[in-house]
């Protein structure tokens, strides 16, 4: 009810706002809504429930409102959600202060903690957001490592999102050396946007002839401009102006975009009218290079046989000129552009190639320059840069060493050991290498969907760089799900938020990290295969019910027995999050198996114990058998899968038993020695097993847990199991030549039932 109220209220406020116009610019709202997820205690990146907004161009105002609620009545005390929010790609986390990788960098996001005791909503603002995809993710505190079993309630919470939005749609527009004529007031500030083009190399956005139309004070500019849009990690530019007016510069600009300028004013209650004009500088420019316009044999030609096979070659082979012609810099030009092949490998894996080869020449005297666009769908990745130096025909001495800086949305396009690896709203990340290091690695989990530029340019300590002008690198730039694969005690899953993947490694044998390499909690090996040993020799329990079964003649229970001993002990030699590993088949089929066979075994013995005639019983065998494989194939780890086949064995040995008591008229089973001595401790065993694990089981006492719950269900076994039932013998044994002077018995005026009617037919 108060979530719906904080809803209804957000959308009249909003509305409000909406109709207030400025004169100016013209306002409109639009509000979006997320379904409630389920949160989980934070183990790892698959625990948090990640959630993707998109904010479009020119808007004035953001709004999230995130609500959480509990989904169980009995009290749970209070938890803290936790929310994060991250512009451009999924936030990278880390809330139990994990060790990052070597050469992993990443920036911290925005996260907000959310107290909870029943429901609790907060609201978050933010003025002149970034347009593009916005991502906000949300978990519960860390998980303390207790197993809890599928379908027993549990403090349970609810995470949903909502955001409203304030979009300007009438914003104007700023050209190159056009002087518009704005006003700004306090509550009114003046909202315009220009256009960056590529290889921009400064901007420079200018305010003058300020008045305010109050005699000596009308020319003072009280104004503050701001540039960009906030994005939570970066800052906008912003200069106060005084005087007759002020300037306001960007060096390196993003390319390719639209930027937002705002004027504001500072004086109470006053109207400042102004100019404003914006110029920008086309510093650095280099040779054209790609597909010819006019060459025809590029153009697809269907009065040609070969016109296909002739057109690709010819691409292919102009594309390759182009790009070495590009190593040929002419005078006016700055920079050297390198072609980049964009190629999909697979799911989350792209590999970026130059076009000229992997050998990339890079010179003091101008940048080299390699692009590459990130699309939204290969954020959920991580990005690679793995820079080598080619030795191989250049010495490149000590002095000397070849920086390089990876940016978005802009390059930098002048590298020295002074200049630092930032644009003028983002900031990039700098390598360098030289003889004695000649590798750097960068790797930047979930990076930003936009245009990422390398810059590559040799530094020499001295001015000149002697008789070494010219040296050769091998950028590698791919993206790859996770970060090395999750290395040796990782495993990297592909997680799905709606139609939107991303990647996480999830850690075993208590390794942490975003790669797995945070070794602070690991175990031993010698604590693992202490684990392994336990789990899998716990099952030989099992062997005295299989022969107690068999020397009662219980065959077809020993049988099920044996297989839930094998099956059991494998899976757990498989299941192991170690290297203390031994599968013999496929990990799936074992856990499937161990289940299928724990839970038949229990329901061949309840109804061993009903005493049913034997017809009877093996059908119940079978049908059981066929019901708990089906459940077991819809949701293996439910908690009906073994409650309902134990319930309504129960069920039918109490009414066997009962029906016995009644026509004896006395208690059954009739021997108080039965009920002391192996009904009694087989429940025992059986209900302390049951608790052990269902509420005792943790991720650090599972081996020790898990094996005596072993131990206890094949004790209870040997307790439970009825003795063998008088003159009774193996079905396949009635008629055998155990007596060789066997003679047909007559019953009437036919033989009586045998086994051997095939051979002794009376009619």
């Amino acid at each position: 009810m108060e979530a719906c109220f904080l809803r209804g209220l957000l959308f009249v406020a909003l509305a409000a706002w909406t109709f207030g116009d400025d004169g100016q610019v013209t306002f409109v709202s639009e509000l979006s809504s997320k379904p409630a997820q389920k949160l989980s205690k934070y183990g790892w990146y698959g625990n948090v429930r990640l959630q993707r907004f998109h904010i479009p161009e020119e808007t004035a105002i953001a709004r999230w409102l995130f609500s959480v609620t509990k989904g169980h009545r009995f009290h749970c005390g209070q938890h803290n959600v936790t929310i994060h929010i991250r512009w451009g790609a999924p936030p990278v986390i880390n809330p139990i202060g994990s060790v990052f990788p070597n050469a992993t960098l990443w920036s911290p996001c925005l996260s907000l903690t959310l107290p909870v005791s029943s429901q609790s909503s907060t609201t978050f603002n933010l003025t002149d957001p970034a347009p593009g995809v916005w991502y906000v993710a949300a978990h519960l505190p860390e998980d303390d490592g207790r197993i809890e079993q599928k379908g027993f309630p549990s403090c349970s919470y609810f995470f949903q999102p909502q955001l409203s939005i304030r979009r300007a749609v009438d914003t104007p527009i700023l050209q190159q050396g056009t002087l518009l004529t704005k006003t700004a007031a306090p509550d009114r500030p003046a909202r315009l946007k220009l256009y960056v083009p590529e290889f921009a190399s400064s901007l420079l956005v200018s305010v003058a002839n300020c008045s305010s139309g109050e005699g000596a004070e009308s020319s003072n500019c009280s104004l503050v401009v701001r540039l960009g849009s906030a994005s939570l990690q970066h800052n906008t530019v912003t200069v106060n102006c005084s005087g007759s007016g002020c300037s306001a510069a960007l060096f390196n600009p993003p390319w390719g975009t639209w930027l937002r300028v705002f004027v504001e004013s500072d004086q109470v209650n006053q109207t400042v009218t102004f100019n404003v004009i914006a110029n920008y500088t086309v510093g650095c420019k280099p040779k054209s290079v790609g597909l010819k316009a006019d060459d025809d044999k590029l153009r697809g030609n269907s009065s040609h046989t070969n016109s296909t096979l002739t057109g690709n070659s010819s691409a292919v082979m102009d594309t390759l000129a182009f790009s070495n012609e590009s190593l040929i810099t002419p005078p006016s030009a700055c920079v050297w552009s390198i072609p980049v092949l964009y190629e999909e490998v697979d799911v989350l894996s792209l590999r970026f190639t130059p076009v000229s080869g992997p050998n990339i020449s890079v010179t003091h005297t101008h940048p080299t320059l390699l692009t590459y666009p990130l699309h939204t769908e290969a954020t959920g990745g991580t990005l690679n840069l793995q820079l080598s130096l080619n030795t191989t025909n250049e010495t490149l001495g000590n002095s000397r060493s070849v920086v390089a800086c990876l940016s978005p949305w802009a390059p930098v396009l002048q590298l020295n050991h002074s200049q630092p690896c930032r644009t003028a709203l983002f900031g990039g990340y700098g390598v360098g290498v030289n003889a004695s290091a000649p590798k750097a690695v960068v790797r930047l989990p979930f990076p930003q969907s936009t245009t990422w530029y390398l810059t590559l340019q040799l530094v020499c300590n001295s001015s000149d760089c002697g008789n070494v002008s010219v040296v050769s690198v091998v950028p590698e730039v791919f993206i790859s799900a996770c970060v090395e694969d999750c290395g040796m005690y990782g495993e990297c899953r592909l997680l799905r938020s709606y139609s939107y993947l991303y990647a996480a490694c999830v850690c075993k044998a208590g390794w942490n990290g975003w790669g797995c390499t945070d070794d602070s909690s690991a175990q031993s090996y010698s604590r693992q295969l202490t684990a392994t040993l336990l789990l899998t020799f716990s099952n030989l329990f099992f062997l005295p019910a299989i022969v107690v079964a068999i020397r009662r003649w219980y065959i077809t229970e020993a049988s099920v027995y044996l297989f839930t001993m094998f099956f059991s002990t494998f899976y757990h030699a498989c299941d192991q999050p170690g290297v203390a590993v031994l599968c013999i088949m496929d990990y799936d089929t074992l856990q499937y198996c161990d289940f299928l066979g724990s839970v038949c075994s229990i329901w061949v013995t309840i109804l061993c114990m009903a005493r049913f005639r034997d017809t009877f019983k093996y059908t119940l065998f079978m049908l059981g058998a066929l019901l708990i494989a089906m459940s077991m194939q819809l949701d293996r780890k439910g908690l009906w899968n073994l409650l309902g086949p134990v319930l309504c064995a129960i069920l039918l040995m109490v009414i066997s038993w009962v029906y016995r008591g009644v026509r004896r008229r006395h208690c059954y089973p009739p021997s108080w020695q039965r009920w002391a001595l192996f009904l009694l401790p087989g429940a025992v065993c059986a209900v302390i097993g049951v608790c052990l694990y269902i509420f005792a089981e943790t991720e650090d006492n599972y081996y020790y847990t898990h094996s005596l719950w072993h131990i206890l269900v094949a004790s209870c076994v040997v307790f439970l199991l009825p003795p063998k039932e008088k003159d009774m013998d193996l079905g396949w044994s009635r008629g055998w030549s155990w007596n060789w002077n066997w003679r047909p018995r007559v019953c009437g005026y036919t033989l009586c039932q045998s086994s051997k009617d095939e051979l002794y037919t009376v009619t």
